[in-house]
């Protein structure tokens, strides 16, 4: 199993460091940031420091841009703007040599409309097909935000079944957060579940906590549907502090039978 961690560009080194320590690969998250993609000699430097470690990145992913991005909008500015900072996200990916690049699903919960919500399913069918055609050679990861239930989701990943290069992003605490026990997120995306997200919180606001320090119950990692396709798993906390508490607990508990 991958097993991944956030690292911080200006702290490369050490974080270079404690991947090897934990044997942990890297999702980068400095180029979510609108203010990082915005600054080419930034997105350089980045990409630079972490080329320069040496360190074997085939197994690193990336978070790409999910601020505002609606590619199913039915305004075409909004379309290309949104395409244009995916697009980006894959660009700078490819530059690092990671296998995928994260993306948010971002549409309006509450928008009770089944004509929104059809072509929604629809539109992004459509453009991640053709992102994923676009970029072969990366993985395409669709994670739910705040979705309620799986629903939405899950007709997509239906219909790009056969696009070995798409699959779902389960961040189980935004799934925590939402209207639907975390067994049903797991048996509805069951087969399409590729990277996973894990960090903890107190079941109102996506704190982000290290892993066993809120209210989840991580029992839940024993549920074996939920690793059909051996899925990756980032511990999606900041700072070395919060990863070692969340890999200790995950160890001392055998959730995900760390050596």
């Amino acid at each position: 199993m991958i097993l991944e961690c956030i690292p911080e560009y200006k702290k490369a080194e050490e974080w270079a460091g404690l991947s090897e320590k934990y044997g942990l690969s890297f999702e980068y998250n400095e180029f979510f940031n609108p203010a990082v993609l915005e600054d080419e000699n930034l997105i350089d430097e980045i990409v630079g420091i972490y080329n320069g470690l040496g360190r074997d990145g085939k197994n690193d992913t990336l978070h790409g841009a999910f601020l505002d991005i609606t590619v199913s909008s039915s305004d075409p500015m909004i379309r290309n703007a949104s395409d244009y900072r995916v697009s980006q996200s894959l660009e700078i990916a490819s530059r690092l040599n990671a296998r995928g690049v994260v993306f948010h699903t971002n549409y309006l919960t509450d928008f009770k409309s089944s004509v929104y919500r059809q072509n929604w399913v629809d539109s992004n069918i459509k453009y991640w097909g053709r992102k994923c055609h676009e970029y072969g050679g990366l993985n395409i990861f669709l994670e739910n935000m705040f979705d309620n239930t799986p629903e939405l989701l899950a007709k997509v990943a239906a219909g790009l079944s056969e696009t070995e290069n798409f699959g779902v992003c389960l961040d189980l605490a935004h799934a925590f957060l939402s209207r639907t026990a975390l067994k049903e997120w797991i048996e509805a995306l069951s087969g399409h579940v590729m990277h996973i997200h894990i960090n903890d919180n107190d079941g109102l606001e996506d704190l982000h906590l290290s892993v066993g320090a809120g209210k989840m119950d991580w029992n839940i990692l024993k549920e074996k549907a939920l690793f059909d396709r051996d899925p990756s798993v980032l511990i999606e906390v900041s700072g070395r502090e919060k990863l070692e508490t969340s890999y200790e607990f995950l160890k001392e508990n055998k959730f995900l039978n760390l050596e």
